[in-house]
């Protein structure tokens, strides 16, 4: 995949914060990475136990499932897609906390 720039203000000026948007995005990439493993560890259990692992429309049928996984976007890449469009919910527990503070008051 080619390397897009990114323009880091425009990432920071969303929480106002670069290195919380940096957490916050790599968060979200732990997350998809990790559902994205998931579903390629199910699709590939099917295979385990068959006992036809010299079947060779088997192991081409694994091997287009594992290029499928390949050809996806990274998830780091999804992740900033995912900031950018405004699509991943995150909050600032520390300002809740100021402001339940100051409402006590």
């Amino acid at each position: 995949m080619a390397l897009k720039t990114l323009d880091i203000d425009a990432l920071a000026a969303k929480t106002g914060n670069l290195y919380e948007t940096v957490a916050i995005l790599s968060k979200r990439a732990r997350q998809i990475a990790t559902q994205m493993k998931q579903e390629l560890d199910e699709k590939l259990s099917y295979f385990e136990g068959l006992g036809l692992e010299d079947d060779p429309r088997h192991q081409e049928e694994q091997r287009r499932i594992s290029i499928e996984y390949e050809l996806k976007p990274e998830p780091t890449e999804i992740a900033v897609e995912e900031f950018l469009r405004d699509e991943i919910y995150y909050r600032d527990a520390s300002k809740e906390r100021s402001e339940e503070e100051e409402e006590l008051r």
